[in-house]
């Protein structure tokens, strides 16, 4: 490496030549040193700042020097930028990440970003990632649970939990992306939903009775969700392709979701959900008949509409649903509870859990076994009456 000879002039005015094997000094007028070098890249470079002592100047250049030597030199701009400290991650940036890049159905990612920004952010977001402890957690939730639920008497038990659900989700993807040590979130059972509305069945009167208390255009709807156990996305995605002609099968292909009102059509809930299903014979004609009367020609045409034909929104649904329920004194129920009738049904018609996951669509065992249970449940009432009816006859 060829060393740079520098040539600086004393106080006085005399001309010097101070030989260095590397940079160079130069006294300044205040009596404080100067230093500077030519670097790797050929440029010069001055130390950031001046020295009271030529000794401590000559240590900045000696420390340079070693730098180049080991061969780990960078420029100082360079360095400032490195030794910058990283910006601070905060839960709130983190999780609106996740929230954006996680793949999601929109519904759900929707759904999740609502969550949030309304039961986690306002206590948790600001805070840095590495500082959301377990104790902060327990705070945050003990807050959570006295906030009431959407219904004056509801502390909001269910919606607690897939709060914490959520939050424990997202800690943990921030564990498995090194930038936490544990997941804070430890609290006992805390993501454990409870059923917070209590499915009564229908008697099969009933049920007749709510189908037609509906407009006729969506009779069958209540018909096949209840006989047939189909989600509402499902029901309300069907088209006349979409059923055999002899309306003996329904098949599952699609479903649709509402986002803020608007209609996005996907696949179902999970792999599972893509299905054939059997249509029970005693609603065959009925699905036939509907086909006739209520469908448009082409395959493609929904088989559920409003009265001018268009996509049926799932609040005009929902209306015309808890009307139908009211004529026939059931305001308890709701549109979901014809899928668990549905499933209780076919649990007591001697389905097998393997049998119920596929009619279903459910990729797990777990909720068609707890059909299981609630038909093992409803045969006990029955045998109960069967006994009542025997005693009245003595």
């Amino acid at each position: 490496m060829k060393w740079v000879l520098h040539v600086f002039c004393t106080r006085g005015g005399m001309a010097r030549r101070k030989k260095r094997s590397f940079g160079g000094l130069r006294k300044l007028p205040s009596g404080r040193w100067q230093a500077n070098y030519t670097a790797p890249d050929g440029l010069l470079y001055k130390a950031p700042r001046t020295f009271a002592a030529e000794d401590d100047a000559i240590g900045w250049l000696n420390a340079e020097r070693r730098l180049i030597d080991l061969d780990v030199w960078t420029s100082p701009a360079e360095r400032d930028r490195d030794e910058q400290p990283a910006p601070v991650l905060t839960l709130g940036e983190y999780a609106d990440r996740w929230i954006t890049h996680r793949h999601l159905k929109e519904s759900t990612r929707h759904l999740y970003r609502r969550m949030f920004e309304q039961h986690i952010e306002p206590t948790l977001g600001t805070i840095p990632l590495d500082e959301v402890t377990p104790e902060r957690i327990r705070v945050w939730f003990a807050d959570l649970r006295d906030t009431p639920g959407p219904n004056k008497a509801s502390t909001g038990k269910t919606r607690n939990a897939r709060v914490y659900a959520l939050l424990r989700t997202i800690l943990g993807t921030a564990v498995d992306d090194g930038l936490i040590p544990t997941n804070p979130c430890r609290i006992p059972r805390a993501g454990r939903t409870e059923r917070a509305h209590e499915i009564r069945l229908l008697s099969l009167s009933e049920l007749d009775a709510l189908a037609y208390a509906m407009p006729d255009r969506l009779r069958l709807l209540v018909k096949l969700g209840a006989w047939c156990g189909l989600r509402r996305g499902e029901l309300l995605e069907l088209r006349r392709s979409d059923v055999t002609e002899d309306g003996s099968v329904v098949r599952i292909r699609r479903a649709v979701v509402f986002v803020k009102g608007q209609p996005h059509v996907g696949a179902p809930k999970s792999t599972a959900g893509v299905r054939d299903v059997a249509v029970p014979p005693h609603i065959r004609t009925a699905v036939v008949d509907h086909l006739s009367e209520h469908v448009g020609r082409g395959k493609n045409a929904l088989l559920f509409t409003s009265t001018d034909g268009d996509r049926l929104g799932e609040w005009t649904l929902r209306y015309h649903f808890e009307q139908a329920a009211k004529k026939i004194d059931r305001p308890d129920l709701r549109l979901h509870d014809l899928r668990h009738q549905g499933a209780v049904l076919a649990a007591q018609a001697g389905a097998t859990t393997k049998e119920l996951m596929a009619r279903l669509g459910h990729s797990t065992p777990n909720m068609a076994m707890r059909y299981q249970h609630a038909a093992a449940g409803r045969d006990a009432q029955i045998a109960a009456r069967l006994s009542e009816l025997a005693q009245g006859e003595k």
